[in-house]
């Protein structure tokens, strides 16, 4: 391999993200914040023009302002031919989408294109690096693609695949990325881990936190994660419902249990189900990997079980508060987004509890800070898009909590019981208001296993 560039500590470095969806964007940004020249790569040429001009496809606090000092600063570009600067980069990063197929495996058509496109353009040793949730062996896979566009070309180009699953927090991307608990990075050579461990370094001077490991061992480190923290949320959501039963305040319960330290308190908030781009698809795509290789994977398939009647829950609560007569009900939903601090609405809870009340005749109003937008695209003129939360409550005979948005924490309680009906009802979702206050304001107050 004499094509490869040696490592020194002056030069700048020159990658590539294919994909400017949440992860490849927000990965592009912050290495080039970090002084590396990025060049971000997307087949749509409307979304790379507007990133040109700085108009952001997505919401994450901070995004919009990084991408436009690092565009203006020559560290960050744009383009949508991969293959025009293949021969100016040392590494390609893959954050291309893998969307689930309807048996729950995650679809590699635009990874291995990606490849395809490596192996028809490149003249000099390159890193290949998957940063998109892939299965176990995909790896494998890329690099037998771009092996087979070098032998139709009749060249011997080297090259290095490599895995580095993301772990990104929306709402918190930024700081996850800059200050990460840990990077993990797949590698089969010495080479590739030097030339990823140089481009790593500058953010971890202090506590070089990233741990290297074999390739599929990486790739299953993603899966592994996301679905363990998808189980703590359906094992928590599972122990609230039996508390209401029981009569035990599923509040003290985590407090209880997440004093422990083998256990802690992290991911153990019940609530109405996880939802977003990640958890609902890497479940399944685990799941689907167990199926393939005659494995069952008993604990994934009850967590997927769990959090999808979790998300009707309050739908069944507001019901049988009414004891069924829910026809013509007026509900305002506070929150739409499947988290704080993003627009995506992905799996999102909101989209379940919306379908269960309209399906059961009853009129919805909505609020959500920034995912207003996203839910028109969705859903149309289905429901009232109310300006603020007393917009959406005004008239409603009750409202259910579903997003747990910090601008939704101190309302007026008496202001929103004089604008809505008689015997105003809240039902929490996140169980983050005080009842004292509800029923001090005269409004009824159902939480989640209390």
């Amino acid at each position: 391999m004499n094509n490869k560039k040696p490592i020194h500590s002056y030069y700048i470095m020159n990658i590539a993200i294919v994909g400017t969806g949440y992860v490849g964007l927000v990965t592009g940004t912050c290495f080039a914040e970090m002084g590396i020249d990025v060049t971000c790569i997307d087949i749509d040429k409307e979304k790379i023009e507007n990133l040109r001009k700085g108009i952001i496809p997505i919401y994450e606090p901070n995004l919009d302002s990084m991408v436009v000092r690092n565009v203006s600063a020559g560290r960050l570009h744009f383009s949508t031919r991969l293959e025009e600067v293949l021969d100016n980069v040392e590494v390609v990063f893959s954050a291309v989408g893998t969307p689930p197929d309807e048996d729950g495996s995650a679809d590699l058509k635009y990874v291995l294109q990606v490849a395809k496109t490596i192996g028809e353009n490149i003249n000099k040793y390159l890193v290949v690096v998957t940063k998109s949730t892939v299965p176990v062996g995909t790896a494998q896979k890329i690099k037998a693609t771009i092996l087979c566009e070098l032998k139709k070309r009749g060249v011997d180009v080297p090259f290095d695949v490599a895995s580095n699953p993301e772990f990104l927090k929306e709402g918190n991307a930024i700081a996850d990325f800059m200050r990460p608990d840990r990077v993990v990075v797949g590698v089969e050579s010495e080479h590739a881990k030097k030339v990823l461990t140089r481009l790593y370094k500058p953010m971890l001077l202090n506590n070089f936190r990233v741990i290297f490991m074999d390739i599929p061992s990486a790739e299953m480190t993603k899966y592994a994660a996301n679905s363990m923290l998808a189980t703590r949320i359906s094992f928590m959501n599972d122990i609230a419902n039996l508390c209401e039963r029981v009569g035990a305040d599923v509040n003290m319960v985590r407090k209880g249990i997440g004093s422990d330290s083998r256990i802690g308190s992290k991911f153990l908030y019940p609530g109405i189900g996880y939802g977003g781009s990640c958890f609902p698809k890497d479940v399944k795509a685990l799941i689907h990997t167990g199926d393939e290789n005659g494995y069952s994977m008993r604990v994934l398939k009850a967590v997927e079980e769990v959090n999808e009647t979790q998300k009707g829950l309050l739908f069944n609560k507001f019901k049988q508060h009414f004891g069924g007569h829910i026809e013509g009900k007026t509900v305002a939903l506070w929150g739409l987004s499947f988290k704080p601090e993003t627009d995506d609405m992905r799996e999102a809870p909101s989209l379940v509890l919306i379908d269960l009340l309209l399906k059961a005749g009853c009129n919805v109003a909505v609020y959500d800070p920034v995912a207003m937008t996203e839910c028109k695209r969705r859903l149309g003129a289905a429901v009232r898009y109310a300006t603020d939360i007393y917009d959406a409550t005004t008239g409603a005979d009750a409202i259910m909590h579903v997003t747990e948005w910090k601008s939704y924490r101190m309302p007026d309680w008496k202001r929103i019981a004089s604008v809505m009906k008689s015997e105003p009802l809240l039902l929490d979702g996140r169980n983050v208001f005080d009842p004292d206050e509800l029923e001090t304001a005269g409004i009824k107050y159902i939480a989640i296993g209390c």
